[in-house]
């Protein structure tokens, strides 16, 4: 029996479209410029994942960011990180970057591996107009310090953010409330994973291994692999069946119902709080 009495449906299935950032990493812009509304509070997801070094070994040299948080989860590979506030880390196997960019800073992201596999997600999630110059914060959350939980269908979730299934993830923020879930489904077909969401949360479904249907009382609509389904807002929670050893990300997130003004990697409330960023990184002021 179902404990998700309603669950949400798919209002929007969205393909990815292929692009390169950094110095020329191949990759694809899941959640573009043209859904931040609609995900409030989420502004961006790229979707990353190559055995070819040429489509990532450039990248991405020293560059700002101010106003928001960067949230970079590898799924394999190993990526180095740097930035002005003299932090330095590396991003491995199954490991959490959370970034706080707040007032500003510079750091680079590249990788320190010439072969292989490099495969995981970035996603921008925004800050509060109150919080958006404060200061940085950074922090590498490795894979063995991700709390996980198995559900009693033999569904392993990593719990990125938020809660699920009675356990806590690595990170909680207040304003925007994220849940960041990295769902592994066994090796059997048709198995069922829920998950309670509060009807204010944007959410979203992202497939990245075999494919899954959202489902909603008798109907149901497929995700397949490489594909984002946006979850409508009625509804107390999501409901997925899924092919054998698929794989998917859940993120949710409260909106903040603020005006977005974004300038490539500085995203603030206005133009003019634009003009003092771009103003501040030119002056040196972000490291």
């Amino acid at each position: 029996m179902s404990k998700i009495q309603e669950a949400r449906s798919v209002e929007l299935l969205v393909q990815g479209q292929d692009t390169q950032d950094g110095a020329g990493v191949r990759l694809t812009r899941v959640l573009s410029h043209d859904l931040q509304e609609r995900l409030d509070p989420f502004l961006m997801l790229d979707a990353f994942g190559s055995d070819n070094p040429g489509d990532y070994i450039a990248g991405f040299p020293n560059h700002p960011h101010r106003g928001f948080e960067t949230v970079t989860y590898m799924i394999a590979g190993r990526m180095r990180h740097k930035d002005s506030g003299g932090h330095e880390g590396l991003l491995q196997n199954g490991g959490v970057q959370w970034m706080t960019a707040g007032r500003g800073l510079t750091h680079s992201e590249m990788p320190e591996q010439e072969e292989g596999v490099m495969e995981g997600f970035q996603l921008w999630l925004n800050l509060p107009a109150k919080n958006k110059l404060c200061e940085p914060w950074y922090s590498d959350i490795q894979s063995e310090d991700i709390p996980e939980v198995t559900t009693a269908n033999g569904v392993l979730v990593r719990v990125i953010a938020g809660h699920s299934h009675g356990t806590d993830g690595a990170i909680q923020r207040e304003h925007t409330d994220p849940l960041y879930l990295d769902l592994h489904f066994p090796a059997t077909a048709d198995v069922i994973f829920e998950q309670p969401l509060q009807t204010t949360h944007n959410a979203f479904v992202y497939v990245y291994r075999g494919g899954l249907d959202v489902m909603q009382g008798g109907t149901s609509t497929t995700v397949p692999i490489k594909r984002m389904a946006v979850l409508t807002n009625s509804g107390e929670g999501l409901v997925l069946r899924a092919q054998a050893n698929t794989r998917a990300i859940v993120i949710a997130g409260k909106p903040l119902n603020e005006p977005i003004a974004q300038y490539g990697p500085f995203v603030m409330n206005t133009r003019e709080e634009l003009v003092q960023a771009v103003d501040d990184f030119r002056a040196g002021l972000m490291g």
